[in-house]
């Protein structure tokens, strides 16, 4: 598919974890050598003007956002192959999004649920940012005339309003400027819990280091965590159906086959009737070997930030080649260029 072109972005977090690997970047990878061999374009971006809506110190947002680069690049995605650049150098996601906010509605923005769940019983406190921020996000891959955006489940209601937003634009200024996404539904991201409570999810906040692999761990300390991870005395079975009931060894299982490519039914057949002595041993040699070569990449590249500026810059520089004609191509339908 020729014309496909594929856009994507992930806020600037610090610390990333095994989680963040398994459950986006991961996923990221793939879907970049996929999309790419068929003939079509992948854009990443590091989201940190979403990264604005609820304060975050402005050097750590920097250091967050220069952290994020070198993880994706560590971990795979090629900025000669695909556009990979930070939206703030992106002037036009703003402009679009100021544009587009006439077009979207109130009511469209209220049933947006995760404004809800984020702002809590503090809505009238909510920065007008985390409100608009489904706007914003209309606007990134509206401005690419993106044809495929993934989406979690988490996110299809945002993909509809961006839909909503361009059949609105186009009817009302009647043009046919902007594409209609559609989503990619790619591999299911697995749900990585902690190493200490599989009740949790797995997260930097968690006062235990015990429970989060991050992915700047050493081998020794990756290997650790997975020797000590909380587990259960039982046999493993011969199907993972029968693991229904232990949280513990499904996450680990989970955990092994999403590192491995492999599906947990495979691996709870090679395991089954042995027990956690020999399966966390395999399993901390699996997340060595694969998660080792991210972290030396990833310290390379943080030892020189001004790589990444560049990749960010020169990634930026044709993102903006793009987002320009069509951006003016909005503003003559409205009619604000005599």
């Amino acid at each position: 598919m020729t014309n496909m072109r594929v856009v994507s972005g992930i806020k600037p977090t610090g610390n990333l974890h095994l989680g963040n690997y398994l459950g986006a970047v991961k996923q990221w990878v793939a879907m970049q050598d996929q999309i790419l061999s068929q003939g079509g374009e992948t854009m990443y971006f590091i989201a940190d003007l979403h990264g604005l809506t609820e304060w975050i110190a402005p050097a750590d947002l920097r250091a967050n956002t220069i952290e994020m680069t070198a993880t994706l690049v560590a971990a795979g995605i090629d900025p000669e192959r695909s556009i990979l650049f930070n939206q703030a150098r992106v002037p036009q996601h703003s402009e679009l999004s100021c544009l587009l906010n006439n077009v979207a509605r109130v009511g469209w923005l209220n049933r947006m649920t995760q404004f809800k769940d984020k702002a809590g019983k503090n809505r009238e406190g909510a920065s007008v940012g985390l409100y608009d921020y489904p706007v914003l996000m209309a606007a990134d891959v509206l401005l690419y005339n993106a044809t495929h955006v993934p989406v979690g489940e988490d996110q299809k209601q945002h993909l509809e309003l961006a839909r909503d937003i361009a059949t609105k634009f186009n009817a009302d200024y009647e043009t046919e400027l902007f594409t209609l996404p559609a989503p990619l539904v790619s591999q299911a991201a697995p749900r990585i819990m902690s190493l200490r409570d599989a009740g949790a999810k797995m997260s930097k906040s968690n006062p235990s280091e015990q429970s989060v692999v991050k992915l700047i761990d050493s081998d020794e300390v990756i290997a650790d965590k997975f020797r000590r991870a909380k587990t259960d005395p039982d046999l493993l079975p011969e199907t993972w159906e029968e693991l229904g009931s232990r949280p513990e060894a499904r996450n680990l299982v989970t955990i092994f086959a999403a590192l491995a490519d492999r599906t947990t039914a495979e691996v709870v057949a090679e395991y089954a009737g042995k027990g956690f002595g020999q399966f966390k041993p395999a399993l901390a040699d699996l997340a060595v070997a694969k998660l080792g070569p991210i972290r030396d990449e990833m310290t390379r590249l943080l030892a020189d930030q001004g790589a990444i500026d560049a990749i960010l810059e020169r990634g930026a520089e044709r993102a903006r080649e793009l987002a320009a004609p069509l951006l003016r191509r909005a503003q003559e339908a409205m009619g604000l260029l005599v």
